[in-house]
Formats: structure tokens, C-alpha cells, sequence
């Protein structure tokens, strides 16, 4: 029992665990931020946020996930990082969740905006749960030691 805290409080498997999310959430934001209005598209596609936002939801959200996937790596705000990001993959979750239920098979948006980047919803939202399981160990392991501000 001593031995497997020990391992899931390791600072060095936060870290790893920390850069690994950051970079996937940076890599994600490239391609939605240098084609905003294909990334406007993938989000009206999914029926969900009212026409009227979508274009604001698709110029935010990118530089969100960018800021905070940057954040995340350095160790600045990383807690605030955690939450937004965790909202975030709820968010996508529920987004997927429903067009799953609908019987959608939609273009995810999550990682390119490409029209030929189709994927299965189930797929997607296992994903989307895995990445919630990291975010979650992150938010409960609290190591400070590799941030650059620490909050302690």
C-alpha cells in the first residue's frame, strides 16, 4: 500500500504526466487557430451551441486550449489550468455523448479541422474519458515541485 502512494505521488510522474497533457492540448489548438473558419464548421456541425456563438466558440476555444496547455507545462496558474481544461473535456464529453445518442457521425474538430478527419463517437469519448482520468490524478497529486509559481 506504502509502495503504490508512493508511486502515484511522484513528482516525476506528475511532470510527465503534466507535459504530455499540455502538449496534447497545444497540439490541439495549432490547426483550430490557423483555420478559424473551418473550426467554426466542425462546431455549428455538432448542433449544440447557438449559430450566434459559434464563431465566437471557435476563436476563443483554441487559444484557451493553447494558453492552458502552456500553462500546464511551465507550472504557472496550473491549478486554474487543471479546472479549465477539465471543464473543457466535460464539455467535449457531453458534446459527444450526445451526438452518439443522436446517431451522429460527426468530424471531432479535436486535434484537425480536416473535413477528412471523421472518427467514431464511442472512440472519442473514451478518449475524452482518458483524458479526464490524467487531468484528475494531476488535480489530486499536487506536486509543486517542477512549477515555476508555486501556490503553497
Amino acid at each position: 500500500m506504502f509502495e503504490s502512494n508512493k508511486f502515484w505521488h511522484n513528482d516525476y510522474l506528475e511532470l510527465v504526466v503534466r507535459v504530455a497533457v499540455g502538449v496534447i492540448f497545444i497540439y490541439a489548438s495549432i490547426d483550430k487557430i490557423i483555420t478559424p473558419a473551418q473550426f467554426a464548421r466542425v462546431v455549428y456541425n455538432y448542433h449544440l451551441a447557438p449559430a450566434e456563438l459559434v464563431n465566437l466558440v471557435a476563436v476563443i476555444m483554441p487559444w484557451v486550449e493553447l494558453i492552458c496547455g502552456i500553462s500546464l507545462i511551465l507550472g504557472i496558474y496550473k491549478e486554474g489550468s487543471l479546472l479549465i481544461l477539465g471543464f473543457l473535456l466535460l464539455v467535449f464529453a457531453v458534446s459527444i455523448g450526445i451526438n452518439l445518442f443522436r446517431g451522429v457521425d460527426l468530424e471531432c474538430g479535436c486535434f484537425t479541422v480536416s473535413s477528412r478527419a471523421k472518427s467514431n463517437t464511442l472512440t472519442l469519448l473514451l478518449r475524452d474519458f482518458g483524458y479526464m482520468v490524467l487531468v484528475a490524478y494531476l488535480m489530486i497529486n499536487r506536486s509543486q515541485r517542477f512549477d515555476i509559481v508555486k501556490t503553497k
